[in-house]
């Protein structure tokens, strides 16, 4: 085996492996403040403002999605490559 075979390359993380994780973690997050609220309005008296509390993850969700949608798209128009046939 060669030295350079032997040898384990780390790929520094980019911008989108980052946004991509976020928006991974804040899925989980998203289904556990819904799973909080469906469990604190069934209570006998509920408390109003705690039906908002998804809507944070929520909206950072949807920031992260479109950013990911529209990276493939950006991608090819930065980089200068047409969809046309050669």
């Amino acid at each position: 085996m060669t030295e350079a075979a032997s040898e384990t390359r780390t790929v520094p993380p980019t911008w989108h492996c980052w946004i991509r994780q976020i928006h991974r973690w804040l899925s989980i997050a998203f289904t556990a403040a819904v799973v909080v609220t469906f469990f604190a309005m069934a209570q006998a008296d509920p408390v109003v403002w705690v039906a908002y509390v998804p809507l944070l993850p929520l909206g950072l969700l949807l920031l992260t999605g479109l950013y990911m949608f529209v990276l493939p798209y950006a991608g090819r128009r930065l980089g200068g490559r047409s969809g046309g046939s050669a």
